[in-house]
């Protein structure tokens, strides 16, 4: 027997609003459309936000690494130290993937968990947020994630493995509707790939747009199959910016006389430097040091705007967004500059998410954050 509705949410990593318009993408199949603000930060932001409805100041994920050297669980590394030498060796990207692998398995880990370019020596003075996986039952400790909320309400939801393809989790998607299950959480990153490389190459990302095209038409058609109505929507964390330039942030702090753990600490991500003051003279230096980079230490009122601020300056006692397009190099994340990143302010046009679907939303769904009660209330009608 078929169902009366199937609820589709299509997550697709980096589908920015702008990217959509220009594209022109899935216009007549997805005619409701609207522009999205994004969650400040990364994926490591947005994705906790879209399955609880919650902001960074709340669940305590922004950056993947955030220093806090008491609560380090990597401390024993700096007992062989010795063993990551040379750095060259160390920096390679096969190598990094392995002992990350190492890692995740040693610890117990089943989050998403990537050193990425973090230098061994500094790891005993970090944390890192995503430990557990995001997707499955009590997969954000005490905040009630998707799969926890709908669970409750007895709804038949398939949600995606994180782990698998792009190409895998539409099979199983397909597979689940095929189970019966008549609400589903679909997530694909690949999108996200193809723009940090592409980004800037409209023929390249025309090319998966009509490769994510197929797949949604083939997955609405088996839906079809099993429901009277199909509500298909798609929806994303962010956009992505063109590289526009780099800066070496690192390398000025080397040069500064101030040492790392002791007058202070600092994470840097891709586009903004998080920092810790441990000492009033090296707030003092670093403010100064800052000023010379193109881009600005975020005010009290856009941290609280951005749904970052926190009492306990867990993310950083001062944090150091650069311009839209400008990219640290070297940092915690990579050695080299990409093409096309995310992560800038939210009012940058790159920065806009987007949310696309066959059926009318809700004109108070405006935010990122706002996805998850969008979902819980079309679970609710099923």
């Amino acid at each position: 027997m078929k169902h009366k509705t199937i609820e589709i949410f299509l997550f697709i990593d980096a589908l920015g609003w702008k990217i959509v318009n220009d594209h022109h993408f899935m216009m007549d199949f997805l005619p409701y459309r609207k522009k999205i603000n994004m969650q400040f930060g990364y994926s490591s932001s947005a994705i906790p936000t879209i399955l609880s409805g919650k902001t960074p100041a709340e669940h305590g994920h922004l950056g993947l690494f955030r220093f806090a050297p008491e609560t380090s669980p990597f401390k024993f590394l700096s007992r062989w130290a010795w063993l990551f030498k040379p750095a060259g060796f160390w920096s390679r990207g096969r190598v990094r993937h392995h002992l990350s692998r190492l890692l995740k398995k040693l610890y117990g880990f089943t989050g998403y968990f990537q050193l990425y370019r973090m230098p061994i020596w500094k790891l005993k003075f970090v944390d890192y947020c995503e430990k557990r996986d995001l997707f499955i039952a009590n997969g954000m400790e005490n905040i009630p994630n998707l799969w926890d909320t709908l669970k409750s309400q007895g709804v038949d939801f398939h949600i995606s493995d994180w782990h698998l393809s792009d190409s895998e989790n539409y099979f199983a998607a397909a597979k689940a509707i095929e189970n019966g299950k008549n609400f589903l959480f679909v997530y694909t990153a690949g999108f996200d790939g193809v723009l940090h490389d592409k980004a800037g190459d409209a023929d390249a990302v025309q090319r998966k747009l009509d490769e994510i095209q197929n797949q949604i038409s083939h997955l609405y058609e088996k839906a079809m199959e099993h429901a009277e109505e199909v509500h298909f929507t798609v929806f994303s964390d962010h956009g992505m910016t063109p590289l526009a330039g780099t800066v070496d942030i690192m390398g000025k702090m080397a040069e500064s006389g101030l040492v790392f753990g002791k007058d202070y600490g600092a994470c840097y991500d891709s586009t903004m430097a998080r920092f810790h003051y441990l000492s009033e003279h090296a707030k003092s230096v670093i403010t100064e040091i800052m000023q010379e980079f193109p881009g600005h230490f975020l005010s009290r009122e856009e941290e609280i705007q951005y749904g970052i601020y926190r009492e306990d300056r867990m993310f950083g006692d001062g944090i150091f967004l650069l311009d839209p397009g400008i990219q640290i190099v070297p940092s915690d994340m990579g050695s080299a500059p990409l093409n096309g990143m995310h992560g800038f302010a939210p009012a940058n046009e790159h920065s806009f998410a987007a949310l696309l679907s066959n059926t009318a939303v809700p004109e108070e769904v405006k935010h990122v954050a706002d996805y998850f009660k969008l979902m819980i209330e079309r679970a609710e009608t099923l």
